[in-house]
């Protein structure tokens, strides 16, 4: 087999779903629209999306040396139905990629496994990234063929759904690339229709301020009144447009056991009120959960708990009522006056 037949089956022994490959300067159109997004104001908090535009927005400046960028997917397909906690109002939902230990390290290990065997076989420089790089990934993987993205955003495709993470391989090696993917979505509206918060301004753009995901994982702070109740019982990420595409039918099973860390069976709301920021990091430490801290996290709790209509949460809510954070604060009085008002 020549070099780029041998790369796809290496990266499939290594457990990733698919694997293509782009030139970086393959996404000419990201600029625009990357321009056109943070201009409306969409990427609300995230001022890292403005701060690195001239690299997200141009791969190819990201590494100028690079001539092939390995674009790859790996599956974290749920086996349970990820929208039926949202029915147990009693439990957080975490979002499906969070119940398990944090992908970013998983994946990474995986690309840099793969990235040492592509210079064994052939001399080469690489680097590798795993979204916490400026790297268009959604772009270069439909630009690679891998998928398209959706009107809910994301990257789905025919062979895998929506279910993946993805993550990339630049090279200085001048590998055969793959034809770009087109748009399978057709008429369906099935993800615009399910959004809990309206966040889709029209098919294939995303207001992310009104976000579940954006708001209960980047915004700091209190949470728009307005968007509050819409949250229902998701503590962290949302899936519901996810959860609801229909080219899932033909999702791949995740191939690693560490996805399936099965969190929402011990998300009691009533226990995850009470963490103070040792017992926080304590419960989910390896979890990309982590990352946004104790007060945040709890700031979403409660927002579930007044939404949850249990008034025997209240006292839980209510010991929280003057806590030294403004916005775990101001969501615990909110989540009492909810409940009293039932």
């Amino acid at each position: 087999m020549d070099l780029k037949a041998r790369l796809v089956a290496q990266a499939l022994s290594e457990g990733f779903v698919a694997c293509r490959v782009c030139r970086p300067w393959d996404v000419p159109e990201v600029p625009e629209r990357l321009a056109a997004y943070v201009e409306a104001g969409y990427h609300g908090q995230m001022s890292w999306m403005e701060e690195r535009m001239a690299w997200r927005g141009n791969p190819a400046a990201l590494w100028p040396e690079a001539k092939s960028v390995i674009m790859l997917a790996e599956s974290y397909a749920p086996d349970v139905d990820p929208l039926a906690v949202l029915e147990r109002s009693e439990k957080g939902a975490i979002s499906v990629y969070a119940q398990g230990r944090d992908y970013h390290d998983i994946v990474k290990k995986r690309l840099k496994r793969l990235a040492r065997w592509l210079i064994e076989q052939e001399p080469c420089e690489v680097k590798v990234f795993v979204d916490t790089a400026p790297v268009p990934e959604k772009a270069l993987a439909q630009a690679a063929g891998l998928g398209w993205q959706g009107k809910h955003t994301n990257v789905l495709s025919r062979d895998w759904g929506n279910w993946a993470f993805l993550g990339s391989v630049f090279t200085t090696l001048d590998l055969e690339v793959d034809a770009a993917e087109v748009d399978h979505c057709g008429s369906c509206t099935a993800c615009q229709d399910i959004c809990p918060t309206d966040a889709f301004v029209a098919p294939y753009r995303l207001d992310g301020r009104r976000c579940i995901s954006y708001l209960t994982i980047e915004h700091k702070g209190p949470v728009d009144l307005e968007l509050r109740a819409k949250m229902g019982n998701r503590i962290y990420g949302c899936d519901d447009c996810l959860a609801i595409c229909p080219w899932n039918k033909f999702a791949v099973e995740a191939s690693d056991i560490r996805y399936h860390g099965r969190e929402v069976e011990a998300t009691d709301l009533a226990k995850l009120v009470g963490l103070d920021d040792t017992a926080f990091r304590a419960r989910f430490s390896g979890s990309p959960i982590k990352r946004i801290g104790r007060e945040r996290f709890v700031r979403n709790v409660l927002y579930a708990i007044g939404n949850s209509g249990l008034a025997a949460l209240s006292d839980a809510a209510a010991t929280l009522a003057d806590d030294p954070d403004e916005g775990v604060s101001d969501a615990a009085r909110w989540a009492v006056t909810r409940l009293a008002a039932l």
